[in-house]
């Protein structure tokens, strides 16, 4: 199999585990730093309504980082592991691509890791399904973090519109 014909093989599981990534990593961040710029949380009630409103933030930085960063090195992180355990050290090619799946996630320190272990996770498990994903399966995917967005936006619109509902009702 060529380089091509590899690429072509796995990117379409890379971009459908990029897309599940970032829209689930967006929400975890959200659940574990509902604030993102410290402001106080005094009641569950100020904790639910700073992670609906974190989750869209996160969402929208973080998505492209990880749709293109996380796939590009993902991909360069198997094809190294894989060059390095090709004969001799078959078994160690997953524990090769988790240290440079590690080392590529470094870079902004715990929460691009957080990420990058998600992908990695996430990924594995794409792959122990032996499935061939296709392309349409990839293009499909990228609805996941968009109604993610959709689905937190509408939350903090309908709040809003609860509350100041007043305000929209012309006479």
């Amino acid at each position: 199999m060529t380089f091509i014909e590899k690429i072509n093989h796995i990117l379409p599981r890379k971009l459908l585990t990029a897309s599940i990534t970032g829209a689930l990593f967006a929400v975890l961040l959200g659940l574990f730093v509902p604030s993102p710029f410290g402001s106080e949380i005094n009641s569950i009630k100020d904790y639910f309504w700073n992670f609906t409103g974190s989750v869209p933030f996160y969402l929208i930085y973080s998505f492209p980082v990880i749709f293109v960063y996380g796939t590009v090195t993902s991909i360069i992180s198997d094809f190294l592991s894989g060059l390095i355990a090709k004969n001799t050290m078959k078994r160690t090619e997953t524990y090769l691509s988790l240290i440079f799946h590690l080392l590529f996630g470094s870079i902004l320190q715990w929460v691009s890791l957080s990420a990058a272990i998600l992908y990695f996770i996430l990924d594995r498990i794409l792959q122990n399904k032996k499935n061939r994903y296709k392309w349409s399966q990839a293009f499909m995917s990228l609805a996941i973090p968009f109604l993610t967005w959709i689905l937190f936006m509408g939350i903090i619109w309908i709040v809003n519109f609860l509350y100041d509902g007043a305000d929209y009702i012309v006479y």
